[in-house]
């Protein structure tokens, strides 16, 4: 029996794209809360996670350190950002202009993403022929 890890990327990609549409989903919530009184903006926590998952040791290769990366274990997390500040009187911290950079970043984030998995694919396609 071949021992293959071919889609050890695309499972690694499926997790961050997840986060990216979570985060995306976040970013509209706040959009839609921006003036509502006492509202805290929320932001999603993944890159941290999955850094710290690849951490492992500096002397594996990427490959490596994906190949042992527990997938599943890697779940974002939503988080109430600066709970306690406001610079505004109804005590909402959400800043409309912030929250549209974030919520473009993000869409190219996803769509880097969505490149990745379909190059990865591409790649696969071709081994087989």
């Amino acid at each position: 029996m071949i021992q293959s890890n071919v889609f050890n990327y695309v499972n690694m990609l499926d997790k961050a794209l997840d986060a990216a549409w979570i985060r995306n989903e976040v970013i509209s919530n706040n959009i839609a809360n921006v003036d509502t009184p006492g509202y805290k903006r929320q932001d999603v926590s993944f890159e941290n996670e999955l850094r710290q998952a690849l951490g492992g040791s500096r002397y594996m290769s990427v490959d490596a350190k994906v190949a042992n990366l527990r997938v599943n274990e890697l779940k974002p997390r939503t988080y109430t950002d600066h709970a306690n500040f406001s610079y505004r009187t109804d005590r909402n911290n959400v800043d409309i202009d912030t929250e549209n950079v974030m919520l473009a970043s993000n869409q190219l984030k996803y769509n880097a993403l969505m490149a990745s998995v379909n190059q990865e694919f591409s790649n696969l396609k071709l081994v087989m022929r």
